[in-house]
């Protein structure tokens, strides 16, 4: 079978999913159609020059990866536009963290990257789904065909792990 054959059938199989994974992080499904495009664009180029062992779990990566820059792209688009009944930019006060929030909340959200990439790939896709798609777990048991029961014990164990691992990092601090 070539790339091109497994390309156009992970299309047909998994776009609706992904689509709707993409919406839930964007927030905007026409937008997460275009995320959606981009993966597959991106995946053929990557498809084509490796040999791709879980090419569905690398797609949802791809597209988590492209909706969390879209988010990002329009959460500092809509930041840029003032309507004219809103205060002057003078007058706004400041909405942000401070220098120091915002260092310590990269600093974490690193080591729960860290913590993620330290979990069976399984794992991650369940974590992944539920955090960032708000899939049930009934859905992420069948997505990855496996029991309700044994969905639940990935997320629990995922969450355990993640949870530890930022614990004692906080304690080293």
């Amino acid at each position: 079978m070539s790339s091109k054959v497994n390309i156009a059938g992970l299309y047909h199989s998994h776009r609706g999913d992904l689509v709707n994974y993409a919406s839930n992080i964007v927030g905007d499904r026409s937008k997460a159609e275009d995320v959606v495009q981009e993966a597959f664009i991106r995946f053929d180029k990557a498809a084509g020059n490796e040999n791709l062992l879980e090419p569905l779990a690398y797609l949802y990566r791809v597209v988590r990866n492209l909706a969390l820059d879209t988010k990002r792209q329009l959460t500092r688009e809509q930041g840029r536009h003032v309507d004219d009944n809103q205060i002057s930019l003078d007058q706004a006060e400041e909405n942000r963290p401070s220098p120091e929030t915002e260092t310590g909340d990269r600093q974490e959200l690193k080591r729960l990257q860290t913590a993620l990439k330290e979990l069976p790939e399984r794992t991650q896709i369940a974590l992944e789904m539920h955090w960032f798609g708000n899939y049930t777990v009934r859905e992420i048991a069948g997505f990855l065909d496996i029991s309700v029961g044994l969905a639940h014990s990935l997320l629990v164990d995922g969450l355990e792990h993640c949870r530890g691992r930022l614990n004692r990092e906080a304690e080293k601090n």
